[in-house]
């Protein structure tokens, strides 16, 4: 069976709760106070129920919950959610990956214990910086302290594939700033390390002090000096780059986000969560109260939209050019029966005469160097 077509290996759950919002966040989550908790964790449960009946699970191979801050779930609440999920998904699978984001100011040892006790095995913290003040800057609750006690907590309780979120292009932020995180970052000795550009998404404070020409950030040159740091820095501490903001050990790549980069199917629950199975793309509504009304009635998708094999293939284009390993005409064909370059030689050849891809035998193509740098005029030249 195409792979867009079978039952997808990998399950994507939204936490829409926050101890507060971040000034660059524009996720769909919500201030935890005075939110019915409890009543949205039964509402999770209800739509896996309605989801498995429709799409039954096959081998899972990775579950990842987000957020908004999925530990500010209590201990009791933590246990309880993830008994729900075992209900509904075998997490059996030997080399399954279960990941859960987590904030370095809502762990303690006790939390991490349960959710370790409850089949998590990956953590992804979200650190963002290791100065003090530009954390303060961009909203966030914790300080360094509390990511060097988060981190030790979860190896006590024994997690041994850590990662942690870092930014650059931050406010106020320069090249030396992130080479000071970044050795911070290393000290650690983690597993894995995604590090992102600031976007300035609307709906956020940033992007109001944006408009307001009241949001200091680094220019460039400034930000390029910042990423060429980060992938040297992360190349000579032994991470292997794997995709353009992500580096890990040997065999602690994200498989969960791997799944999104080879554009294969996955269940997405919660409010505002995004899915695709069996070649739907559907987004659930967002608010939490509305939510869990819906889950009610049924299913609580908000939209849903028919994947075209046309926008499939640019779909697979753009994720999968984001992985250095870039894309595979075997692949392509795998999914689509058809061979890459009869769809994309033209735009293919280009790339690389201009020097942003490399072609390898396959054929495989991937980002150079250059491409790197300037990846989304390589991506946008896949949409039509």
């Amino acid at each position: 069976m195409n792979v867009r077509l079978a039952a997808p290996k990998a399950v994507y759950i939204h936490i829409p709760f926050c101890t507060n919002k971040c000034f660059y966040c524009d996720f769909n989550s919500f201030v935890l106070q005075g939110q019915p908790v409890e009543a949205y964790l039964d509402a999770l449960e209800r739509e896996m129920e309605l989801t498995v009946a429709q799409v039954p699970p096959g081998e899972i191979k990775t579950i990842f919950v987000g957020g908004g801050t999925p530990t500010v779930l209590t201990p009791p609440q933590m246990e309880k959610f993830l008994r729900i999920v075992g209900k509904y998904f075998p997490l059996d699978h030997p080399e399954l990956e279960f990941s859960m984001e987590a904030n370095p100011g809502t762990t303690d040892e006790e939390k991490l214990a349960v959710m370790r006790a409850g089949g998590v095995n990956r953590l992804s913290f979200g650190v963002q910086s290791f100065d003090n003040g530009l954390l303060e800057r961009i909203g966030r609750i914790h300080n360094t302290d509390d990511v060097y006690r988060s981190v030790a907590n979860a190896k006590k309780v024994g997690f041994d594939n850590i990662s942690i979120d870092l930014m650059f292009g931050l406010p106020k932020q320069t090249v030396d700033i992130m080479n000071t995180t970044l050795d911070e970052a290393l000290k650690l000795d983690l597993q894995h390390y995604s590090i992102y550009s600031l976007k300035v998404e609307e709906n956020t404070l940033f992007h109001t002090l944006f408009n307001k020409n009241q949001l200091p950030l680094p220019d460039e040159d400034e930000e390029l000096a910042m990423y060429e740091l980060i992938m040297r820095r992360l190349k000579e501490a032994g991470y292997e780059q794997y995709e353009i903001s992500n580096f890990a050990r040997p065999g602690r790549k994200s498989m969960h986000n791997i799944t999104y980069w080879l554009n294969h199917p996955y269940y997405g629950l919660g409010a505002g969560a995004h899915g695709y199975v069996r070649g739907l793309r559907h987004v659930n509504v967002k608010g939490v109260q509305p939510y869990i009304n819906a889950t009610e009635k049924g299913l609580p998708i908000l939209e849903k939209h028919e994947v075209s094999t046309k926008e499939a293939m640019e779909d697979f284009m753009m994720v999968g050019l984001r992985l250095l390993d870039g894309v595979c005409s075997a692949d392509f064909e795998a999914q689509f029966d058809v061979l890459l370059h009869d769809v994309f030689g033209a735009k293919l050849d280009k790339l690389v005469q201009q020097g942003l891809l490399i072609e390898t035998d396959g054929p495989t193509y991937r980002l150079s160097d250059r491409g790197l740098l300037l990846g989304n005029e390589v991506f946008g030249e896949f949409l039509e």
